[in-house]
């Protein structure tokens, strides 16, 4: 699916909306959108030290931040909630941006900035990042503080113990380098994957090396009807449009993101910050 592809078929999703009514419509338009979701998942990772035991990881991704909706009042709300969740660790995958970047740069810094993790903050690039400008929001990481992880490594340790925080750089926009994450990826300790497309767990899960996937944009289809499902999905949101999968073996979880795509409306959808408690199993071996 080409650029122009997608937003044809937004296109056909906002025109398909207004047979929804005007109650779901307001719904949709005023009311869920607010109401952002603290989703508890608590996961086993097989090569998790037990110095990780507990450790608690939050995911957000697709901020989306454009003219109408995710304004930096409302951003700056949104990383406050963020860090009133105590985290370890965060992870951004991906999608800052809907449309433009360059006016959004500053308030995305101050934004990020604020995250205030135990440890760490990392983050991905997604397709919209490519489609306004990469290197704005890679710009926006570096001053933020955060650390990027395009196709790279980012290793936590307590003592001798690791947990590796990988991502690769958008797949829609081709610009993904697993192999340089495998170089750069030790043989110890559990490994995280971000990577903005989710179906992209197909691929991921085929290396052996990854406990989990993180992913985001498909916004869980923003507008989920019953007995029909997602209206609407992206490229590569196909198949892990939302929540938790596992994928040969690998853990695959997909967030609804912050921010939306037109049509900009949710409807059995709400936005979601994702915290991860994270566990060693019983029988762990370091090997």
């Amino acid at each position: 699916m080409t650029r122009r592809q997608f937003l044809k078929t937004m296109g056909f999703s906002t025109l398909a909306t207004t047979s929804i009514g005007a109650p779901f419509l307001g719904y949709g338009l005023r009311v869920e959108p607010e109401h952002v979701s603290i989703d508890h998942v608590t996961l086993r990772l097989p090569r998790l030290d037990p110095a990780f035991h507990g450790y608690k990881l939050i995911q957000i991704s697709d901020i989306h931040m454009d003219y109408t909706w995710m304004s930096e009042d409302r951003i700056i709300r949104l990383m406050n909630l963020v860090n009133e969740q105590h985290p370890d660790a965060i992870a951004v995958t991906g999608d800052f941006v809907s449309w433009d970047a360059k006016p959004f740069e500053d308030s995305l810094v101050k934004a990020m900035q604020m995250l205030n993790p135990r440890d760490n903050t990392v983050a991905i690039l997604g397709n919209h990042d490519h489609w306004t400008n990469a290197e704005v929001i890679l710009r926006a990481i570096h001053r933020s503080g955060i650390g990027d992880v395009n196709n790279a490594v980012h290793t936590i340790k307590r003592g001798k113990a690791m947990l590796h925080l990988c991502g690769v750089n958008d797949i829609w926009e081709e610009h993904h380098r697993l192999d340089l994450v495998m170089e750069a990826l030790p043989e110890e300790g559990a490994a995280i994957l971000l990577a903005h497309e989710p179906d992209y767990a197909d691929i991921s899960s085929q290396a052996g090396r990854f406990d989990l996937q993180l992913s985001g944009h498909s916004h869980g289809g923003q507008i989920q009807l019953p007995l029909i499902g997602p209206m609407v999905l992206p490229y590569m949101a196909y198949k892990y449009p939302s929540g938790l999968y596992t994928v040969n073996g690998m853990l695959q979880y997909t967030n609804r993101g912050l921010g939306m795509a037109a049509p900009q409306m949710r409807i059995n959808c709400p936005p979601e910050i994702t915290v991860f408690t994270l566990e060693a199993p019983d029988n762990y071996q370091n090997t």
